[in-house]
């Protein structure tokens, strides 16, 4: 839902780049999820969080000094599951597709969901296949036929040698 960004002052705050469709939306979680580079997530108590211009402030329990904001600099932020709320029969979370195999229109493998790149106007999905080959695909429902978490594939209309 967003990334750790720089330390803000010296008692702990740090800046966040919220990097989900509402940014407003970490301002109501009042646990956040942290996960380092080595990959591993951790559960965090939020002391504070506000708006601060694109950005958010933020201060969790136990960061206390400009030092250990610095070292979640670069941290992902999400939130638990058990928080977010319920999805509609079309809806899917981000998290939940990444992994699943990506198959066009004439049944042509194009690899797997890695993640989603944000452009502004709509998510993209970055697919790769197994020889590194990546394919940016609008998440668009132009392009987006289906989504079946359960057979873990999409299919889109795109063509293989794009």
């Amino acid at each position: 839902m967003g990334r750790v960004g720089a330390p803000h002052g010296v008692r702990g705050a740090f800046r966040v780049r919220p990097e989900c469709a509402d940014p407003a939306s970490l301002l109501d979680h009042r646990e956040w999820l942290l996960r380092a580079r080595d990959g591993a997530w951790t559960g965090h108590r939020v002391r504070d969080v506000r708006p601060q211009g694109d950005a958010l402030v933020a201060q969790l329990e136990g960061v206390e000094s400009r030092e250990a904001a610095g070292a979640l600099r670069g941290a992902e932020i999400g939130v638990p599951r058990e928080s977010l709320p319920p999805l509609a029969e079309d809806e899917h979370y981000q998290a939940d597709l990444v992994g699943l195999a990506v198959v066009n229109r004439e049944g042509v493998a194009l690899g797997t969901l890695s993640d989603f790149v944000e452009s502004g106007a709509h998510p993209i999905a970055r697919v790769i296949d197994g020889n590194g080959v990546e394919r940016l695909i609008p998440w668009v429902p132009q392009h987006v036929d289906q989504v079946d978490v359960a057979a873990r594939r999409i299919d889109v209309d795109w063509p293989a040698d794009a």
